[in-house]
């Protein structure tokens, strides 16, 4: 069965048009590694990471 989030970005001729993009960041608290997931447009990805 696919994924709901997978069936509903994919339209006709335009499937990469979106990425899964994967951000690192380490807590100043507790200093554990946390991971920040979305689902951004590919050509969003350098201003996600910039942040």
């Amino acid at each position: 069965m696919a994924k709901k989030v997978v069936a509903t970005l994919k339209k006709e001729g335009a499937g990469n048009e979106y990425v899964k993009v994967v951000k690192t960041m380490k807590s100043p608290k507790t200093g554990a590694y946390t991971f920040k997931e979305e689902i951004i447009p590919a050509d969003k990805v350098k201003a996600f990471f910039a942040k």
